[in-house]
Order: C-alpha cells, then sequence, then structure tokens
C-alpha cells in the first residue's frame, strides 16, 4: 500500500487515500468510452456510450461517494449466429464524487447514457475557537 498522506499535518484523510488507491486500481479500463464535460453553471456531465443497452440493463447508483453505473446485457440463446462480432458484454464503471456532488439525473437517449451530477456553492468560512482554561 502506498502511503500518499503520511504526512503528520494532512489529518483524517484515510479515506481519500483508499478512494485514491481503488481508483488507480479501475484505471486502465476502456470500456464503456465516455466523456466529462462542465457544464456552464459549474455542474458536471458524464455521457457512457452504451450502445445496445436499454434502459432496463443498465443501473446508475451512487455507493459511498461513487457513482457506479452497471450494465448488463442478457445472452439470447434463441439466436444462431453465423457470425458473431458484438458480444453481449457486462460492465462497472464508477467514478469517485467529491463531498456534496449529487446526481441530478439520468438519461438514455441514442446509444448515449447522459449523467448530470450538481456542484454545490461553497461559501468560505472562518469560525473562532475558544480556548478553555489557564489564567485569564
Amino acid at each position: 500500500m502506498t502511503r500518499f498522506f503520511n504526512s503528520p499535518f494532512l489529518l483524517g484523510f484515510e479515506n481519500l487515500e483508499k478512494l485514491l488507491e481503488r481508483t488507480a486500481k479501475h484505471a486502465g479500463e476502456g470500456y464503456p468510452p465516455y466523456n466529462i464535460e462542465t457544464v456552464p453553471d459549474g455542474a458536471i456531465a458524464i455521457t457512457l456510450a452504451v450502445a445496445g443497452f436499454s434502459k432496463d440493463e443498465l443501473a446508475v447508483t451512487v455507493e459511498e461517494n461513487q457513482l457506479v453505473i452497471r450494465g448488463r446485457q442478457a445472452e439470447h440463446e434463441d439466436k444462431t449466429f453465423l457470425h458473431r462480432g458484438i458480444a453481449a458484454r457486462q460492465f462497472l464503471r464508477a467514478f469517485v464524487l467529491a463531498e456534496g456532488i449529487e446526481v441530478k439525473s439520468a438519461a438514455l437517449e441514442n446509444g448515449l447514457l447522459r449523467i448530470d451530477l450538481v456542484r454545490p456553492h461553497i461559501q468560505p468560512s472562518v469560525r473562532t475557537i475558544e480556548i478553555n482554561g489557564g489564567p485569564s
């Protein structure tokens, strides 16, 4: 296990380190191809090329700050192929979401699955902590 956050000044980042390691494991997977774009209002859109999949064969879930897209096509045993160049293929594609990012919607159109994410507007804040004890 590589220690990215072994500095004593980085407190509470253990979960982030685990997320980075999990993401690095799946980085080389190329199916299905996808685009990630920013939308003018600061939102994010992910588009996956899922040609041949119906809405019922796809699942979009959020699991522990991860957006997970699964695709599973059923094999049609009643067909006899002379040539089979298009295989029924299953996939799992996961994206780690930053704290506060929410999935707004998902839509399937013309073989493209588009997932819209919204990013919260963060207001900078300063909080003063009272120091207790000791002479006044």
